[in-house]
């Protein structure tokens, strides 16, 4: 063989030696060794067992949500019912003191009415004279306007009459407190009214005090 073509050979044998120990140097860097198969068992059980506490540990603290969730929700339902009856409660109490301030007038009215009356009934003797009647004319008419005043004041409020005299005893907005014998009128229609009563909107505010009439058999 040629020296030449023993030097090519050669040359080629060295770079093909040179190339195989550049790979192996890479492949020892780069890859890792191969596990057995014992240690990618345990490997693989210990990944299991890290799932399954985490698992656990989102259960546990989806259950402790849950939980305060559901006690916030029952603290805004005792919250709301709280709130209402307190509402139901202010707005009672506010019914009531109405009331009391609209029965003070009432009575108040009631006086009144009665004044003007016993003014409308004077009729003047010897000792007052002239003089004397015509005050209490004077008188008469004051109290007239200031009944005018506290209807309408009562009015703007939502008082209002209840009608009584002439009509059948109704026991829910009326109070019998007398009976009368009246042949030319029926059974329990009501003969005269000795107290007014009045109505709130619809509501009762006070029952009118009356007399029923109730004939007796001949």
């Amino acid at each position: 063989m040629e020296e030449t073509v023993k030097d090519a050979l050669t040359a080629r044998f060295r770079a093909y030696l040179d190339t195989a120990d550049a790979l192996g140097e890479t492949d020892d860097v780069d890859d890792e060794p191969t596990p057995d198969l014992f240690t990618l068992l345990a490997e693989v059980s210990a990944l299991k067992s890290e799932a399954k506490l985490e698992s656990r540990q989102v259960k546990s603290a989806l259950d402790e949500f849950r939980s305060l969730f559901d006690a916030l929700h029952e603290a805004n339902a005792r919250l709301s019912d709280e709130q209402e009856r307190r509402r139901e409660h202010d707005q009672t109490a506010r019914r009531q003191d109405q009331k009391d301030l609209l029965l003070e007038l009432l009575d108040l009215r009631d006086r009144l009415q009665a004044g003007h009356d016993q003014a409308v009934r004077f009729r003047p003797g010897w000792l007052t004279g002239r003089s004397g009647a015509g005050f209490v004319t004077s008188m008469a008419e004051g109290m007239a306007m200031n009944l005018r005043r506290l209807d309408e004041i009562l009015g703007r409020r939502g008082v209002r009459p209840l009608p009584a005299a002439g009509q059948d005893f109704d026991p829910q907005t009326m109070h019998a407190v007398e009976v009368a014998s009246d042949s030319g009128q029926s059974a329990g229609r009501v003969v005269r009214e000795l107290r007014k009563g009045f109505m709130h909107g619809d509501r009762l505010l006070r029952a009118a005090e009356v007399v029923v009439n109730r004939p007796t058999e001949d």
